[in-house]
């Protein structure tokens, strides 16, 4: 059986705190739906909150990646350019040319 390496540490406190935001909001949505259905009046309020926790959970979300990419691009993981691409071609240098 095939076991994931590890992530990094810095990768994975982003995602743990992307986790978390994320759960906070839905928690929120759900009371901001309990509420309106309920007609209680701490219904706007969550529901603006709710769309604040949103733009908050997104950049999260976009944060653990752009942790992931500049971790791999620090720490030497190399890519290699697909089958596709063109090799290019190879200057020769002559002796004694240059005079």
């Amino acid at each position: 059986m095939y076991a994931k390496p590890r992530l990094p540490d810095p990768v994975r406190t982003a995602a743990v705190r992307a986790l978390l935001i994320v759960a906070v909001t839905l928690v929120q949505l759900m009371i901001a739906v309990l509420c309106s259905l309920a007609a209680v009046w701490l219904a706007f309020p969550m529901v603006i909150s709710t769309v604040a926790s949103t733009v908050v959970a997104t950049w999260a979300v976009l944060d653990v990646w752009v942790t992931r990419q500049v971790w791999r691009q620090r720490h030497g993981v190399l890519s290699e350019p697909s089958s596709a691409a063109r090799p290019r071609p190879r200057v020769r240098v002559r002796r004694g040319a240059a005079d």
